[in-house]
């Protein structure tokens, strides 16, 4: 595809993925609210669309042996995000949970309208997330995996949830893009006050990571995995 000012910033980041740096750098929505073309988020956020279009096209090609997951199995990109994004999670969540715990004992009495709502915000965050991940790893993953396998006998399943299913986590996707919003607003992007302690510091670098990892992880499942899983289901359903 060609970078034009009327391609959508989705479409952009799953064709060249290496573009997704360049998007995050200007803290352009890429996954849940990438249905939006280059022209009008330019306008909207008064970024330079020729610069910006500059930026895209050298990262495309800069980043030309990036893995293209839009050709790669189904299966493979299952995985790739089990381990890249999904068994990180596991880990990553409850260390940050610690560090919020702590800082806000610590400082929350100096920045009650920051750190009470950023812990609020973050505790919420990490109980959905932790059983969405669950849930896509124990159904519906492994049913996308056995849908690109085809059918082990001569029966066809129905495989009509399968799209209701994917929709429901695209709601949650939603869910978390907020909670994210919501806690870059609450501190400034990641931005820590003069003096912080250094667990003060590594908690809002472990949460802008943790904002940058989801939103790749989440433009991977809405705008690659499910609608590629989702017209693999009706072409299984037309033959049946």
């Amino acid at each position: 595809m060609t970078i034009a000012p009327s391609a959508h910033v989705a479409e952009i980041a799953a064709a060249f993925p290496s573009t997704i740096k360049v998007f995050q750098r200007h803290r352009i929505e890429f996954c849940c609210g990438g249905n939006v073309s280059l022209s009008d988020i330019c306008n909207r956020e008064h970024i330079a669309l020729g610069a910006l279009i500059a930026e895209l096209e050298a990262s495309s090609v800069a980043g030309g042996s990036t893995t293209d997951w839009t050709r790669m199995p189904l299966a493979a990109l299952v995985r790739h995000i089990q381990r890249r994004f999904h068994q990180p999670l596991a880990e990553e969540l409850p260390r940050l949970h610690a560090m919020v715990d702590k800082v806000v004992s610590r400082h929350g009495d100096r920045y009650p309208k920051v750190l009470l709502p950023l812990q609020s915000t973050f505790v919420g965050f990490e109980a959905e997330l932790t059983a969405h991940t669950r849930k896509e790893d124990a159904v519906l993953f492994p049913a996308i995996v056995a849908l690109e396998a085809g059918p082990a006998t001569g029966a066809t399943p129905d495989w009509t949830w399968i799209d209701q299913s994917m929709a429901l986590m695209e709601a949650e996707h939603a869910d978390a893009g907020a909670a994210l919003a919501r806690m870059a607003d609450l501190t400034g992007t990641y931005t820590p006050p003069a003096g912080a302690c250094p667990t003060f510091r590594g908690l809002y670098h472990g949460l802008s990571e943790l904002e940058r990892d989801t939103h790749e992880h989440v433009h991977l499942e809405n705008h690659v995995l499910f609608p590629r899983a989702s017209a693999l289901a009706r072409e299984r359903r037309g033959r049946g």
